[in-house]
């Protein structure tokens, strides 16, 4: 899953208002942040496999700091904490916290069982919607426009930049997640690993786009026609 994460965070962004963006995509997208470097290192393992699933061609052999679920939870604690330190707001911190693994309960739906609970001797899961691609990519629609329509709904540009940064950045995820599924498989690991940082530029266009938002106050009940004595 691609632009689902992204999605789910865009929808986050009405729980929490204060919570800027660009930090509620760093959350939902920390397993697949901190992968790429963790490839690099060689402290996990992923091999190019054309035909593994219908959807993807990579074979994630080893990455239970990124992706088990025991360490999402840990950074997710991790990050919770630090942003309600440093901002001083305790709801958007433990928001933050449960975006970080949400990305592996989404994983979960699309991955073959690869999915590592722990670090070391654990089960795998995965339920493979990426072997039903229409399936697949329906959840991801769902989820991206539905978190899209909702961070609409709750924010408006406050300049010109406001419209061109939320807008460029929809049409970038979307250039990414057709590339994904249409293009070539990646030729190294080297090569997916430096792609992969580029997710942080998304961050940052996060960020910018959201400064140039403002969220649109709750519309207060209509008051009931009051009856003359």
């Amino acid at each position: 899953m691609f632009i689902g994460h992204f999605g789910l965070a865009l929808g986050a962004k009405t729980a929490q208002p204060r919570v800027s963006l660009g930090t509620l995509f760093l959350a939902a997208q920390f397993a697949d942040l901190l992968w790429p470097t963790l490839l690099l290192l060689g402290l996990e393992r992923v091999a190019i496999q054309p035909g593994i699933t219908h959807m993807t061609p990579l074979n994630f052999e080893h990455y239970p700091i990124s992706h088990s679920l025991l360490l999402q939870l840990v950074w997710g604690a991790a990050l919770g904490l630090g942003y309600g330190l440093l901002r001083r707001n305790w709801r958007g911190a433990a928001l933050v916290a449960l975006l970080v693994p949400s990305h592996w309960l989404l994983d979960l739906l699309m991955h073959r069982p690869d999915l590592p609970l722990f670090p070391g001797h654990s089960p795998l899961l995965g339920l493979g919607l990426w072997n039903h691609p229409l399936a697949a990519q329906l959840l991801e629609a769902v989820t991206f426009f539905g978190g899209l329509a909702s961070y609409l709904r709750h924010t408006a540009a406050r300049n010109k930049a406001g419209v061109y940064a939320l807008w460029s950045l929809v049409a970038f995820l979307l250039l990414i997640q057709v590339g994904n599924l249409l293009g070539p498989a990646p030729t190294s690991v080297t090569a997916l690993a430096w792609a992969g940082q580029l997710q942080w530029l998304i961050v940052l266009w996060g960020y910018w786009a959201d400064r140039n938002r403002a969220a649109v106050p709750a519309k207060a009940p209509a008051a009931l026609p009051q009856l003359a004595p």
